[in-house]
């Protein structure tokens, strides 16, 4: 009866972690031969795991990435491609998003520019951080229809509270006029504060081009190249090379 009771406290204060391991160590005479500090120890353990699991699951789903399955473990070295696995397991320690810093990862179509983006956003969640993953024409859109509704502001807010901001695609169409003002608002929001990874095939010298505007890009560049980690990918497609495997 006092365990039923104990259990029902330990949910009702959503300690499932705890209730779970409680549970367990109930029906496991081998628990019986450890002391209450170890036993106890045991129960927080489960609960630490359960919502560092939780917080991870949430993180990830907010996050949004193309390729959810993306993660340090699953990038290929082997392939030459101008990856540097060092560069790389480098950046998967975040000191980069500790440090408001940026990455920006340039490359043909198809050389894993958004896997590598999204693996590492997910080494970002797994230490705790918030990411978001968004093709830039689909936030310049979004941008678009917040104008349009009042929600302009609310969105830039939340834009600016995400510790990593993953912005894919850069550079497909040139910018017009809006849309580069729209661009520098959120990065200047950002600039010094959180961390931007911008993946693109155009080369960031040509940038210029793409945004359209020389004062604006020199201020768009000026907030996001100068302190960015750069990796730059090279040789054939990935996806002709699974192809041609497959």
């Amino acid at each position: 009866m006092m365990l039923e009771t104990t259990l029902a406290k330990l949910n009702q204060l959503k300690l499932f972690g705890m209730a779970e391991a409680l549970t367990e160590q109930s029906q496991g005479a081998l628990y019986t031969e450890l002391c209450f500090e170890e036993r106890l120890g045991l129960l927080i353990d489960r609960e630490t795991t359960v919502r560092d699991n939780r917080r991870l699951t949430n993180l990830l789903r907010k996050a949004r990435l193309r390729y959810s399955h993306a993660c340090p473990e699953e990038i290929d070295f082997r392939t030459p491609r101008g990856l540097s696995k060092e560069a790389f397991l480098s950046l998967c320690q975040n000191g980069w998003i500790k440090g408001k810093q940026n990455v920006i990862v340039t490359g043909p179509t198809g050389s894993g520019k958004t896997f590598i983006a999204c693996a590492l956003a997910n080494s970002a969640c797994r230490n705790g951080y918030s990411a978001h993953y968004i093709r830039l024409p689909r936030l310049l859109q979004d941008m678009h229809i917040a104008r349009a509704d009042g929600s302009y502001g609310k969105l830039l807010t939340r834009l600016a509270k995400l510790a990593l901001l993953i912005i894919d695609d850069w550079g497909l169409a040139r910018l017009n006029d809006r849309e580069r003002r729209d661009i520098l608002e959120i990065l200047e929001d950002r600039h010094g504060i959180s961390s931007t990874l911008i993946s693109s095939q155009i080369p960031t010298e040509n940038w210029y081009d793409t945004i359209g505007d020389p004062t604006i890009a020199d201020a768009v560049l000026d907030r996001v190249v100068h302190n960015a980690h750069k990796i730059t990918m090279k040789g054939e497609s990935m996806r002709k090379l699974l192809s041609k495997n497959t």
